[in-house]
């Protein structure tokens, strides 16, 4: 992700459905425009070196090139081998095709490769879209945090978290793998 990339993503996420089930800290932190845009992605993306953040680029048919989301790859614990995946997002254009699939293959994959054992991924626990995607990568539910974090309109949210170990990687990606061809063919 770089600061050219902000007027595109904007116009994929920057919209109301895309923060109403909590991305961002939920509807009352949604931009009124670029420029508040900016500084929202400087602070949720970019603001920790230690982390990774990408624009997420639709790779086929009419849209290919076309900027269709986000994500990012951090909290990096190299003792405890553990990664998490998280802060994505995805225009609605996009809801139910094969862009979280293909991007979570990548990032596992990268995670995976690097040598972490657990990647996390979590969501808010009353974002049913959210939830049942990360399901459908395979991810194993370990559990809810209750009063996590603070929205950005004051409520407490609770975070479910799931992860993917390393010793079920292989099989993850195998499904992953399964699905796109799946939607290709």
């Amino acid at each position: 992700m770089t600061p050219p990339d902000i007027p595109e993503l904007y116009r994929a996420i920057g919209r109301r459905e895309v923060f109403e089930n909590g991305y961002g800290g939920g509807v009352a932190a949604l931009p009124t425009d670029l420029h508040a845009f900016e500084r929202f992605v400087d602070s949720y993306y970019l603001d920790d070196e230690t982390s990774l953040a990408w624009t997420v680029r639709a790779s086929a048919g009419s849209g290919a090139g076309k900027i269709v989301g986000a994500t990012w790859l951090g909290d990096f614990d190299l003792h405890n081998e553990s990664a998490h995946i998280g802060a994505t997002a995805y225009s609605p254009d996009v809801w139910g095709t094969t862009v979280n699939p293909e991007t979570k293959l990548l990032i596992l994959g990268l995670a995976f490769g690097h040598g972490f054992g657990r990647v996390k991924i979590q969501a808010d626990a009353v974002n049913a879209r959210s939830r049942s995607a990360i399901e459908r990568l395979g991810a194993q539910f370990e559990g809810v945090l209750r009063r996590d974090q603070r929205r950005a309109d004051g409520s407490w949210r609770d975070t479910a978290v799931y992860s993917v170990l390393a010793t079920e990687w292989p099989a993850t990606r195998t499904d992953l793998e399964n699905r796109i061809a799946a939607h290709s063919d």
